[in-house]
């Protein structure tokens, strides 16, 4: 009778022990499925937390002035210069309002920007002084950002205050100048000549923390990061559509840097939420650095020009690229790979998943031939080139052969996205001697009023996709081998 009860105990035992490795394999199964589209390299990106030490500089001990019309560019930067001289500590303001130009953050500062203190930017150019930096993909002179961080590593920047560009007066200025130079045949270098200041530039710099801020009117570009590396920007709100629709006022842009991380974000702008950059035609070949390795998650993309973009400037390649549970809200494109051929460089390996979008003009937007008239730089007659800035021979020079302009598009995967209410399912235009090769969609459901077209494009999978047209229309294929979409898939 024992011998039957260990027996019995025994078997129980095994049981229980198998079910527990079958529901242990089950789980890790449905983990591997859930996390297919997750690369390895995930997990390394961002900065690596460093200890500031515990000094605090006041800059109201160094002149500032809580007054609006008051310039408070040295004071600030005393403070920070001192900071930094004595091994670093944190650098704050007392509650008030206070206008700068550009301020410069060193290694080991933490710059505060605490609740209760608002930063305004100067709307006098002169207060940007002009620096060797690049813009819109090629290397010139511009105005330096209002809060830079150049050459520096270990360097955090936060706080629930306000940073306030005061940027309309720079969209003014960019309309005239618009208005002025388009009927000259120049609109190809206006954005070059309408000289702006960025809000927050961080450059050639590593290990940098921009955390929980608040950002409204950018006069150009919000957060620029350029040549940089092991960089996170987390939790930062940007509102520039207040007062207006400034142009080229981008959410935050990764521009040939590496190992970046970007989570926790909410985005209101007038061109591009998020978007990934490496150097335009023949200046961005020439210094040819790639993105690389860039996380992008849990951010809300709201008014602007593309949830998720990469380019027009691919010159240097971008690739390596993750991005996940991103919400688009009004968003003109929801992901938005553009070039021309005269960029060149390649995208690959991109994968975004769990991604929303709700009113969206187009789902999803690929073009090799991105706005011409802004793309192709010509000299119209009348004009000397060598009396033209350097800015201009800059993108008037020719990349040759000219096969090295053509860009190249591949590998890019999209699983689980939910599109509702967009205006067109699909644009993919690739070019005869450049097809957009390797798109992957998995668990892709999108409603629209019309389907769109796909041209010059090869080697498409789609798994557990559907299209809900209002139109019943459905995607127009043309001189693209291996691409099909099955009436099956259209939904009625």
């Amino acid at each position: 009778m024992k011998t039957k009860l260990l027996g019995a105990f025994i078997l129980t035992l095994l049981l229980i022990s198998c079910k527990e490795k079958t529901q242990e394999t089950t789980s890790n199964s449905n983990l591997s499925t859930t996390e297919k589209f997750q690369p390895d390299w995930v997990e390394k990106v961002g900065a690596k937390d460093f200890q500031v030490k515990g000094k605090t500089y006041w800059v109201n001990d160094y002149g500032l002035k809580n007054d609006t019309t008051a310039l408070n560019t040295e004071a600030i930067q005393k403070a920070i210069d001192d900071c930094a001289k004595n091994g670093g500590g944190t650098v704050s303001f007392q509650p008030g309002i206070y206008l700068s130009g550009s301020i410069f953050v060193k290694e080991g500062v933490h710059l505060e920007i605490p609740k209760g203190v608002e930063i305004r930017g100067s709307q006098n150019i002169e207060d940007y002084p002009e620096i060797d930096t690049r813009v819109a993909g090629i290397e010139m002179k511009w105005p330096a950002a209002l809060i830079n961080v150049r050459n520096q590593k270990n360097v955090k920047i936060d706080g629930e205050g306000l940073v306030n560009g005061q940027g309309k007066v720079f969209w003014d200025y960019y309309w005239n100048l618009r208005k002025e130079y388009e009927p000259k045949g120049l609109r190809w270098i206006v954005d070059y000549d309408a000289k702006r200041p960025r809000t927050f530039l961080i450059s050639n710099s590593e290990n940098v923390f921009l955390n929980d801020l608040n950002i409204q009117k950018a006069g150009f570009w919000t957060i620029q990061v350029l040549y940089s590396q092991y960089i996170t920007v987390d939790g930062v709100t940007i509102r520039n559509n207040i007062g207006g629709h400034g142009p080229s006022t981008d959410g935050i842009d990764i521009d040939s840097s590496k190992w970046i991380l970007v989570q926790n974000c909410d985005i209101d702008c007038n061109d591009d939420n998020f978007c990934l950059k490496a150097g335009r035609d023949w200046d961005g070949q020439r210094v040819d650095k790639p993105t690389e390795y860039v996380v992008i998650r849990d951010c809300i993309a709201r008014a602007g020009s593309g949830l998720f973009t990469i380019g027009s400037e691919t010159a240097g390649d971008v690739r390596h690229v993750y991005a996940s549970n991103i919400k688009g809200l009004g968003t003109k494109n929801g992901f938005n790979v553009k070039s021309a051929i005269t960029r060149g460089g390649t995208v690959e390996d991109v994968y975004l998943e769990n991604i929303e979008m709700d009113s969206v003009r187009t789902f999803i937007e690929v073009s090799m031939n991105w706005n011409p008239s802004y793309s192709y730089s010509k000299l119209p007659e009348g004009y000397d080139i060598d009396s033209v800035p350097k800015r201009w021979k800059t993108l008037l020079k020719e990349v040759k052969p000219k096969e090295k302009g053509i860009p190249t598009f591949k590998d890019i995967s999209l699983y689980n996205i939910d599109v509702r209410g967009a205006k067109r399912a699909i644009n993919v235009n690739g070019l005869e001697n450049s097809y957009i090769t390797n798109f992957n969609l998995k668990d892709v459901h999108i409603q629209a009023a019309t389907a769109g077209q796909i041209n010059y494009s090869k080697n498409w999978t789609l798994e557990n996709v559907s299209l809900k047209t209002d139109d019943n229309s459905k995607v127009k294929i043309e001189n693209s081998p291996g691409v099909q979409i099955p009436d099956s898939l259209y939904i009625q």
